[in-house]
């Protein structure tokens, strides 16, 4: 039902993000996505990659400060509305959503999102049938 996403804190200063980037080309880790959440000191990178526990290993030996964090993977139809109509289930689930993102993968639109509440949100999406995307099928 989870997929893990590293979490890497970037000072917000030129070149510092693609400091990142350029380790994990080093090492032959492929980004699958990734957003960047910043303020005027700081910044989060949140990224699937295809080798989540290498890039672990990599990041922290150049000295980076990086977690993996279990997310919820959803595939989406590619219609509007779709998003809105899977947030509401979580909504009425009373499950607060720390953070989303989207993207496509192939032919599949994929939702990212992490909750307040993960156990609650795994029931939200057996009893709504909703499909989860595993890792494998992101690489």
């Amino acid at each position: 039902m989870t997929i893990r996403q590293l979490s890497v804190f970037l000072e917000n200063k030129t070149g510092y993000l693609n400091e990142v980037l350029a380790v994990l080309a080093r090492y032959n880790i492929n980004i699958i996505a990734l957003t960047v959440a910043d303020t005027s000191d700081y910044g989060i990178l949140r990224a699937i990659v295809s080798d989540p526990e290498k890039a672990l290993e990599v990041l922290r030996a150049e000295h980076f400060s990086v977690r993996i964090h279990d997310i919820l993977s959803l595939e989406m139809a590619p219609e509007p509305g779709t998003m809105s109509h899977i947030l509401d289930l979580f909504t009425a689930a009373d499950i607060c959503i720390e953070y989303v993102y989207a993207f496509s993968f192939g032919s599949k639109s994929i939702l990212i999102l992490r909750t307040d509440n993960l156990t609650k949100s795994i029931e939200v999406i057996k009893a709504n049938h909703l499909k989860s995307i595993h890792e494998a099928e992101l690489k």
